[in-house]
C-alpha cells in the first residue's frame, strides 16, 4: 500500500511540472503578421515601428510600436503618444492618428511623401515618470488602390474617410470596415459619429452591375464603422460611397444611376 501511494504521489507530481511548463511555454506574439517598417532613435532608446504589409501607405495603417532600451531590452511600462506632420512646400499638416493602446495604434495618411515633400513621425513616450521624445522622417507610399478620400462635405466641414477591412477580400458577403474624422484644424481631427457611409459595389468592366445583400456602414465599437459588402466574383470592384450625417442627409457621394455610372468618392478592391 505503501509503494502503491509513493507512486501516486510521484505521477501526480510529474503530472504537475509537465503541466506547468506547458504552461509557461504559452507566450503571446504580439508581433505576429506585422512587419518592421522602420526604427526611430535617440540617445536611449530604439522606437521600431511595425505593420502588416511592412510599409506605411496612404489609408489606414494599423501600427505596432515597440521601444528597446540600450541594452536591447525590450520596454513594456511605456505611455506613448505620436504626432505625424506632412511638410510641403508652403505649409504643414497632420492626419487622423489614433491613441496607443497595448503598443498598438492606427494612422491614416491622406497623401504620400516625395521626395521635397515628406512625412516625419514625432513619439513621446514616459517611462516611470521620465519624459522621452524622438522624431524623424518616414517613408509614405502610394497605395495601390484608392482606399482613402479626403473631401469637403456640402456642410463646409472636410473629412477623412479610409478603408480599414476586408484587406483580403472573397468571393463572399464580407465584413468591411471605416474610419471617418473630420478636419477640425490643419493639425486636428477628431472621430465623427452617428453618419452612415452608403456603399454601392459595382464591376466597372462587366456592365457596371452591382451585388445583392450589401450593408451600409455603421458606427459599432471604437468609433469605427461597420457593415457587409458583397463581392460575387473576382476582379476590380469599384465601392461608391455617399456619406450622410446624423439627419441622413446626404453631404457628399451621388448615388448610381442609369445616367450616373459612379460616386465622386469611392473605394477600390482587386482580387
Amino acid at each position: 500500500m505503501n509503494l502503491l501511494k509513493s507512486l501516486l504521489i510521484l505521477i501526480s507530481f510529474s503530472c504537475f511540472v509537465s503541466c506547468s511548463k506547458k504552461d509557461d511555454a504559452v507566450v503571446t506574439n504580439d508581433l505576429e503578421g506585422f512587419t518592421l517598417v522602420t526604427t526611430l532613435n535617440n540617445n536611449t532608446h530604439k522606437i521600431e515601428l511595425y505593420t502588416t504589409s511592412g510599409k506605411f501607405q496612404t489609408g489606414y495603417n494599423e501600427i505596432y510600436v515597440r521601444i528597446k532600451n540600450a541594452q536591447g531590452n525590450t520596454v513594456n511600462n511605456a505611455t506613448i503618444t505620436w504626432t505625424p506632420t506632412m511638410h510641403m512646400m508652403g505649409m504643414t499638416h497632420s492626419c487622423p492618428a489614433s491613441t496607443i493602446s497595448k503598443n498598438k495604434g492606427y494612422i491614416v495618411f491622406q497623401m504620400a511623401g516625395t521626395e521635397e515633400e515628406y512625412w516625419d513621425l514625432k513619439v513621446n513616450y514616459t517611462i516611470d515618470d521620465v519624459a522621452y521624445t524622438v522624431t524623424d522622417t518616414i517613408q509614405v507610399a502610394a497605395s495601390a488602390k484608392r482606399v482613402v478620400e479626403t473631401f469637403q462635405g456640402s456642410d463646409n466641414n472636410r473629412y477623412v474617410l479610409a478603408l480599414v477591412n476586408p484587406v483580403k477580400p472573397a468571393v463572399a458577403v464580407n465584413d468591411i470596415s471605416a474610419v471617418l474624422y473630420k478636419m477640425e484644424s490643419m493639425t486636428s481631427f477628431v472621430v465623427v459619429n452617428n453618419y452612415t457611409i452608403k456603399i454601392d459595389p459595382r464591376m466597372t468592366g462587366m456592365g457596371n452591375h452591382t451585388s445583392p445583400n450589401n450593408v451600409n456602414l455603421t458606427q459599432g465599437t471604437a468609433g469605427m464603422y461597420y457593415g457587409k459588402l458583397s463581392l460575387t466574383m473576382t476582379g476590380y470592384w469599384k465601392i461608391n460611397l455617399q456619406l450622410a450625417d446624423a439627419t441622413q442627409t446626404i453631404i457628399k457621394g451621388e448615388a448610381v444611376t442609369d445616367t450616373n455610372e459612379g460616386s465622386s468618392i469611392y473605394f477600390e478592391l482587386e482580387f
